[in-house]
């Protein structure tokens, strides 16, 4: 453990502030891994973990497990010299390997994380189970629909942990917010409206030309489904925790916008997902303009939250009257004369709305612009939930099933945006928790 590590009572009192009723537990019933009873049943013993891909993002998990009283690396797995080389020097203790079937292959090792790039998460996912492991993939859950459905099946008919790398659902001002609109808070929920925007590349530099695919694998469809499954998936998954479902169908348009660089992947996305019931979910995400940064509005018929921010509007907590907006725009030359008939005027536009705190206390918000993580997002929480679920054996609730069905809502915006048609979820992938 380093000098940063927290003792098991801080730790559990920690997780019992975030998971504190029932009603918490009712909508995000996957904390249940979180609360002091779960971590306090685990006594002493240590979950020990082996990391399958240690770049940025393996490494970023190894920083949060170095946190975790009840975790332990064991081992260290990437085909990158370099990544091993520097992961190894924050775990030296640890073992290495370059091929991950050898690190299966070690007894002394419980559970693994999976942080490799999406391509392979579904064959390393599936080789793990079999080996017995436990297991944490990164998001997204695979690259194409019969993957997925292939991981799920294999899950259903397993008795090992599967995680996935959703933080947001760990992520305290999430919990609380979605809670909260659940409650009533912002009325009935009648759409929703996500997007991310950043202005970079995307790129990593490479030192050599054979290495091109392999390190920046992001901008290659036979390694990526892009934006979609590298962004929009957190997004999707907050969307149908709110609406309690899945959409059923969805149209949408990609384009290479700016960066003409050789990369296959789209730079400029716009997906509109349709509920069954006629609700709406309006994606957008580019890369050649930050803005607007990182944005999940929900909006409903007495206000708008905005769960990346943890903020909520009500619709008449600063409404002008119409006539004072009329007499205003007077006053600035806008109109000669006031009219002196009709319907009472309204302006269309946008009014002043006043920003309330959605969640009691926020510990950090994620402006998008980061290609690994933000503090505070819910990532240790989740990574903590799983090494306990190694220890004592217990599924997260949801967690697979939410993980399907937001990576299958990516690889559908993708296909809609490629076939430019409007795709329906398709009845073969449709599984028993999937509600529409």
């Amino acid at each position: 453990m380093n000098d940063n590590s927290m003792d098991r009572r801080t730790f559990c009192l920690d997780m019992g502030r975030l998971v504190g009723g029932l009603a918490v537990l009712s909508s995000a019933p996957w904390l249940h891994g979180c609360t002091e009873e779960s971590i306090a049943g685990i006594g002493k013993e240590v979950a020990r973990i082996g990391m399958i891909g240690v770049g940025s993002r393996g490494q970023y998990h190894m920083h949060n497990l170095q946190g975790i009283p009840h975790a332990r690396i064991v081992a260290l797995c990437d085909t990158y010299p370099v990544n091993l080389e520097a992961a190894h020097a924050l775990c030296p203790d640890a073992k290495t390997y370059s091929d991950y079937r050898a690190l299966l292959e070690d007894p002394e090792i419980d559970g693994v994380v999976i942080s490799t790039p999406l391509y392979n998460h579904a064959v390393i996912t599936l080789d793990a189970m079999a080996a017995g492991k436990h297991v944490f993939c990164e998001k997204s859950m695979a690259l194409t629909m019969d993957e997925c459905k292939s991981v799920y099946d294999a899950y259903m008919a397993s008795d090992r942990v599967l995680f996935y790398g959703m933080q947001r659902m760990y992520d305290p001002k999430y919990i609380e917010g979605v809670q909260r609109i659940r409650e009533g808070l912002i009325g009935d929920v009648v759409g929703m409206r996500c997007h991310w925007f950043r202005n970079a590349d995307w790129r990593r530099p490479v030192p050599s030309p054979e290495l091109e695919q392999s390190i920046n694998w992001r901008l290659y469809r036979a390694y990526s489904g892009g934006l979609m499954t590298e962004l929009a998936t957190h997004q999707l998954e907050v969307c149908n925790w709110v609406a309690g479902k899945v959409p059923v169908e969805c149209v949408g348009m990609g384009d290479i916008v700016y960066w003409k660089d050789g990369r296959e992947v789209y730079d400029s996305v716009n997906v509109t997902y349709r509920y069954s019931d006629g609700r709406k979910i309006c994606y957008e995400s580019l890369i050649s303009n930050k803005y607007n940064g990182l944005e999940e509005q929900v909006l409903g018929k007495k206000g708008t939250a905005d769960l990346s921010k943890s903020f909520y509007y009500l619709e008449d907590d600063n409404e002008i009257s119409g006539m004072r907006h009329l007499m205003d725009d007077i006053r600035k030359g806008v109109f000669a004369a006031v009219p002196s008939a009709g319907p009472s005027w309204r302006p269309e536009y946008k009014g002043e709305y006043v920003p309330h705190q959605l969640a009691s206390e926020v510990l950090g918000v994620n402006a998008g612009q980061s290609m690994v993580s933000a503090m505070h997002d819910g990532s240790d929480l989740a990574m903590s939930a799983f090494c306990t679920s190694c220890i004592n054996g217990e599924r997260a609730a949801n967690i697979v099933e939410e993980a399907y069905s937001s990576t299958m809502l990516c690889l559908l915006g993708n296909q809609a945006m490629d076939e430019g048609r409007l795709v329906r979820f398709p009845e073969e992938y449709k599984i028993p928790y999937l509600k529409f």
